[in-house]
């Protein structure tokens, strides 16, 4: 990550801290308030081939036993999925805790998003490509892939299935398009990437 990259990071992600305080402190009573604890999901992704670090977000799931909430999120998990979880997610409201994780340097605002650890154990020579950019909150594959990805996991009735169809057709393909970011990666081509975020969110709305 170039110093420029981080700074523009840093800047907008302390910017985002301010603005957005008394939503994420208001959107943390709610989930309290309708979910009960815990408030939020930490998850383990890789953010280079041998490092790890927890994703935080807003949690959108039902607690379940620890064990069996591995993997990718398929139609296998759509039942676990809380009415407010439904919401935070239709509007990308769940993922404002990664805010934390750019500040900490885990993240950037654009880049590839961040894989499990059996995927990069899985595609090693895939992964030491893709995490040469530092993973972001969306990016290139985020924008194009979003809706086939869910539409083509949807459909994925236990947890094997879902984890195969990632591997045989998502991964790849995301990659290529991490590629092409990471070869074209400017200021203006993040700008672009964010906008293009915001306007499938509503969209999606």
């Amino acid at each position: 990550m170039t110093w420029r990259k981080r700074l523009f990071d840093l800047f907008f992600a302390s910017l985002l801290v301010v603005i957005l305080g008394p939503v994420i402190l208001y959107l943390m009573w709610v989930i309290w308030r309708q979910q009960g604890r815990p408030i939020f999901y930490v998850a383990k992704r890789m953010k280079t081939p041998t490092q790890s670090f927890g994703l935080w977000k807003f949690r959108t799931m039902s607690v379940i036993n620890k064990n069996e909430n591995k993997g990718v999120s398929g139609g296998d998990k759509t039942g676990r999925i809380t009415p407010l979880g439904a919401k935070l997610r239709a509007r990308r409201l769940d993922e404002f805790p990664q805010l934390w994780n750019i500040l900490r340097g885990d993240l950037s605002f654009v880049g590839p998003r961040p894989p499990l650890r059996e995927y990069v154990e899985q595609f090693p020579d895939t992964y030491a490509a893709v995490l040469q950019s530092r993973p972001g909150v969306t990016g290139l594959a985020s924008v194009v892939m979003h809706g086939h990805e869910e539409k083509l996991l949807a459909r994925c009735k236990t947890p094997e299935e879902t984890d195969a169809l990632y591997a045989r057709i998502c991964v790849s393909r995301k990659a290529r398009l991490d590629m092409i970011y990471q070869r074209d990666q400017s200021t203006c081509y993040d700008f672009s990437i964010v906008f293009q975020t915001i306007a499938l969110v509503f969209r999606r709305r």
